[in-house]
């Protein structure tokens, strides 16, 4: 017995370290991880937009420190923000760009840390209340398994969840939650890497603040909290400003049009995403942005739980605990009632209006995907959870986790199955899949810029993000761009440009690539190169 003990004890280093590379390669082929393999990304999804806005500001030379790049959406440029590019990623790579190869990728590598970063910090939530070393390795798994962190493989951005650990971890202790300081780093990165991610981290730490005010002794410090949170939420809108957030965009009026359905919670929405329970099929869009299932082994800890606590008194670290989270909860019914809500065109879907009046609904406009905001909630439920399984036994709860954990995995096979193979491509280590002729490259070379006719790029995406790749890489401007907003200055030189075209006006240096179905000026030669639809510029003389 003393053997065996001693030996988990020898293995537990390994099992933490191993958890978070078992997890990436049971979610993406091991190629995602070499960076000169960007071929796997330019299949016309939100990864592609994320790596060619990378690709696209870091050879851009006059990007600098402005966090915007002209090769997009030329000559206007585009923020990196609205290409689903990812901001704090770019800070980082940009002291290495001349020693990055053309076609640098970095996608597979900030899944992998953000697998670490999140074991990491549900360790440090944990920690203080496991009541032995499988007990919080268990936890922790279980923490890091939410089939919502693992949904986000299309976006990975938001696979940044350790950020609301990390915001919660600060929470819970009270000296440190109401000293701003500790709060600079979360919100500051949370705001560099998506605007979903500040908004959960920072209703955490408005929740931080408002318990701090409640239960500050005297006006002064009153005063210091005040002025620590107004330094904040300067500090939210000087990087807001750098993001290239505040522009002129016309409303989308999309609000809650991918909200969280009131089963997410056991309905696994696809039926390939658990191996247990069945999948109730869910309006479009709310069966991928309003998911939030929570897999079987999460499902059935929940019941464990509950006897935990009925069966065994709480330490007195855990009331503490338990206390102090009752703070959070308005912040949490806030980003529930949001994250169940619709926009009033959504009427059919819609909760009671007293839960959101209809005059927020502007205000909220660019919360499209408002069932995500249900994270930090769920994230909460699962900790709160574990720390009731705590109160069983030292010598039942670890075994007890780990098998809740097991469960888990199995439950999600077909889940981790259906998101590899959306990276299967990576193993040909081919980059254009799509226009594969090598006769694209001194075409685009000999073009001053490259518009597509019409300027909405998604009828083809994956074409766009090929032909952009390699404009970008030679350094000829797109003159259109797939962004998340598009500004009405740009919007307005789109029309401009489609009725020069549709008269004929045409930019003799430029390469314009037709839709399928666009109308062909008089007199002017199309070319077909890869089933594509092109005119070419006119050589200069």
């Amino acid at each position: 017995m003393v053997r065996s003990s001693a030996l988990a004890t020898a293995l537990m280093p390994f099992a933490w370290l191993l958890l978070p590379v078992g997890l990436y390669f049971a979610l993406f082929h091991p190629a995602t991880l070499d960076i000169t393999n960007a071929g796997w990304l330019l299949q016309g999804t939100d990864n592609g937009e994320n790596a060619l806005g990378l690709h696209a500001w870091l050879l851009d030379p006059d990007a600098g420190l402005a966090l915007r790049t002209d090769l997009l959406g030329a000559p206007f440029g585009t923020p990196l923000l609205f290409t689903d590019s990812n901001p704090l990623l770019a800070l980082i790579a940009a002291p290495f760009t001349p020693l990055l190869p053309p076609d640098a990728q970095f996608v597979g590598w900030w899944v992998l840390v953000s697998l670490y970063l999140h074991l990491y910090f549900a360790r440090r939530l944990l920690a203080p209340y496991a009541p032995g070393d499988l007990a919080l390795w268990a936890g922790a798994a279980l923490m890091t398994a939410l089939p919502t962190l693992f949904n986000r493989f299309v976006h990975v951005n938001l696979m940044a969840h350790w950020l609301i650990l990390w915001a919660l971890w600060l929470f819970l202790d009270p000296k440190r939650a109401r000293d701003n300081r500790w709060w600079i780093a979360p919100i500051a990165l949370a705001t560099l890497v998506h605007a979903y991610l500040l908004v959960m981290v920072a209703a955490i730490w408005g929740s931080a603040m408002l318990a701090a005010m409640v239960t500050a002794r005297g006006g002064a410090a009153r005063v210091r909290l005040a002025a620590g949170a107004a330094a904040i939420l300067a500090m939210i809108a000087l990087l807001a400003w750098w993001l290239g957030a505040g522009g002129r965009y016309d409303l989308t009026g999309s609000y809650g049009a991918f909200a969280m359905p009131l089963d997410a919670l056991w309905n696994p929405g696809n039926s390939s995403y658990s191996n247990f329970l069945p999948a109730i099929a869910q309006r479009e869009g709310r069966g991928f942005e309003g998911f939030q299932y929570l897999g079987l082994g999460l499902l059935l800890l929940m019941p464990l739980a509950l006897f935990a606590a009925v069966r065994e008194p709480a330490a007195k670290a855990q009331r503490g605990v338990f206390r102090r989270l009752a703070w959070l909860l308005p912040a949490l019914i806030v980003l529930t009632a949001v994250a169940v809500s619709n926009h009033p065109d959504f009427a059919g879907q819609r909760l009671p209006r007293f839960l959101l009046p209809d005059f927020l609904a502007p205000m909220l406009d660019m919360v499209r995907a408002s069932g995500r905001l249900f994270w930090p909630v769920a994230y909460t439920l699962v900790f709160a959870a574990i720390l009731l399984a705590y109160r069983m036994k030292r010598a039942r709860v670890g075994l007890a986790l780990t098998a809740l954990f097991a469960i888990q995995m199995v439950d999600l096979a077909g889940m981790f199955t259906a998101i590899r193979g959306t990276s299967a491509m990576a193993q040909t280590h081919r980059l254009y899949d799509r226009t594969p002729d090598p006769r694209w490259d001194d075409i685009i070379r000999s073009s001053r810029d490259v518009a597509f006719v019409p300027a909405d790029v998604t009828e083809d995406l994956e074409l766009y993000q090929e032909i952009a790749w390699r404009a970008v890489k030679f350094g000829r401007p797109m003159r259109n761009v797939y962004a998340a907003r598009i500004s009405r200055q740009m919007k307005a030189r789109d029309a401009v440009d489609a009725a020069h075209f549709e008269r004929g006006a045409l930019d003799p240096r430029r390469l314009y690539i037709l839709g399928r179905d666009t109308p062909v000026p008089p007199e002017r030669e199309v070319t077909i190169i890869d089933g594509v639809r092109i005119i070419l510029p006119e050589l200069r003389s």
